[in-house]
């Protein structure tokens, strides 16, 4: 796999409540990833940028919500969504890296 397609596969963290649940529950990290990535792509990417031992990837497309801004009518873009399963003692701190 290209090493510049890599880095671009992972767009941001996807920090919610669940998301923090799942982590700490399930030693799950759940990342926004390219709408075309693959799951092979989206471990090596987490390998590569983390420096972690990938143990799966699980992945969902989230369709957009509709919405209304006034008269009309919009939609918000599909994304794709990454749930990344650690091997048991690693462990990515998305906090830590932001501060930096």
């Amino acid at each position: 796999m290209n090493q510049e397609r890599l880095m671009q596969v992972i767009l941001a963290p996807v920090v919610s409540e669940k998301s923090t649940m799942v982590a700490e529950k399930s030693q799950q990290v759940v990342f926004r990833v390219v709408g075309d990535a693959t799951k092979p792509e989206i471990k090596a990417a987490v390998e590569l940028l983390f420096n972690v031992k990938v143990q799966g990837v699980s992945t969902l497309n989230v369709k957009g919500k509709t919405k209304r801004f006034g008269r009309s009518v919009g939609r918000r873009k599909d994304w794709k969504k990454a749930y990344v399963s650690l091997v048991p003692g690693q462990e990515i701190d998305l906090t830590a890296a932001a501060a930096e």
